[in-house]
């Protein structure tokens, strides 16, 4: 399933009173409230103090029953869907699809990994192998060579699963089928350490999981002395017809024993909350930003960051190195394939920024993060 959401014909949502760690009225972005809230875009950077652990293996059952009043825009109506059929602007069309032999795809051997060692390797689209406190975690993880409603992958993937050292945790970002897939996830033993967002619980359950370690936003948990904080992003969830923000959304945060964090954006639209991901923890060291599925723009500019969003996404996060993502795997929209990388280097050359800090790297290439 493709998640789309559009800025015309809005529908109004209904649901319960805005709760959880931040709330937010349609359409427009209000800041969670309270004490722990930090200074404001143009205030210094400061850290805010971290929030009690939750222990591994936390479910709850008292999650509310919508998520709904997390969304930074109402999802789209008949009118804005019926536009969407009448253009017919949902892939790209031959000169499009003519790049797919250029696509980055250059798999190699895994980093070595001890315990200080700090590495990653796209898989492709937005699954990583992730090497931090001697741990190995999977984010997203999408082995499949389709999903649901799409073409089949354009590059293979970029780490063989029988490469692949045993697996420590997986991260969950959202529940759309090119996030979690289930084909997937049936390989991993059910004893796997699995952090999810709020409300996915049941899902993993029904699979016979029984790690499960379920949080809301700024909730963390703590693995071999690597920490997981599930943070907010601009997105939503629905996997049925019946489903639709049932469960929350969302990206992490990895704080290894030294300190050092990858940020994991999940699937995001640009907006507030990637500024106050970054104003609660400065001094993120590398962060993996999604540049691709934003065509047409009318549709998917609220949970789909565009290459030059992401660049502005990576500013406010104030994060050291970026690694995009979300592109050169699966046909999710309408852009030139090849056009989120070309139009990315353009915007990173435009804002100034040190060619070394994008690691713009092939499906199956790695980068090994030095102190």
């Amino acid at each position: 399933m493709t998640e789309k959401t559009a800025r015309t014909d809005r529908t109004p949502l209904t649901g319960p009173a805005p709760t959880g760690s931040e709330a937010t009225a349609p359409g427009r972005p209000q800041p969670p409230a309270g004490p722990a809230h930090p200074a404001g875009p143009t205030g210094p950077a400061r850290p805010v103090a971290p929030a009690a652990l939750q222990p591994v293996g936390r479910t709850r059952a008292d999650w509310p029953r919508t998520f709904a009043d997390r969304l930074t825009a109402p999802l789209p109506g008949v009118r804005a869907m019926a536009r969407l059929a009448r253009e017919g602007t949902v892939r790209p069309g031959p000169d499009g699809l003519r790049d797919i032999p250029l696509l980055p795809f250059a798999p190699g051997p895994l980093p070595a990994a001890g315990p200080d060692t700090l590495a990653v390797t796209w898989a492709g689209h937005a699954s990583w192998v992730l090497r931090i406190g001697g741990l190995t975690v999977l984010t997203d993880p999408v082995w499949s060579r389709r999903i649901l409603g799409t073409p089949a992958r354009l590059t293979p993937v970029g780490v063989r699963w029988e490469d692949l050292p045993p697996v420590d945790a997986v991260v969950i970002s959202h529940n759309h089928f090119d996030h979690l897939d289930a084909p997937t996830l049936k390989r991993l033993p059910r004893r796997t350490p699995v952090f999810v967002p709020a409300g996915l619980a049941p899902w993993f359950r029904r699979r016979r999981f029984t790690r499960i370690t379920e949080l809301d936003w700024w909730e963390a948990a703590e693995l071999g002395g690597v920490r997981f904080e599930f943070v907010p992003a601009h997105h939503w969830s629905k996997r049925t017809l019946l489903d639709t923000c049932r469960s929350l959304w969302g990206g992490w945060l990895l704080t290894d024993p030294l300190g050092r964090r990858i940020h994991f954006a999940g699937d995001t639209g640009y907006g507030h909350r990637l500024a106050e991901i970054g104003r609660r923890h400065p001094g993120i060291d590398l962060t993996l930003l999604p540049i691709g599925a934003y065509a047409p723009r009318w549709w998917l500019r609220d949970v789909h960051t565009d290459p030059e969003e992401a660049v502005r996404a990576f500013q406010d996060l104030g994060a050291r190195h970026m690694a995009p993502m979300h592109w050169a795997t699966f046909v999710l929209s309408a852009e030139p394939v090849l056009e989120p990388l070309t139009r990315l280097r353009a915007a990173w050359a435009d804002a100034g920024l040190a060619p070394d800090r994008l690691w713009d790297l092939p499906v199956g290439g790695s980068r090994v993060l030095a102190p």
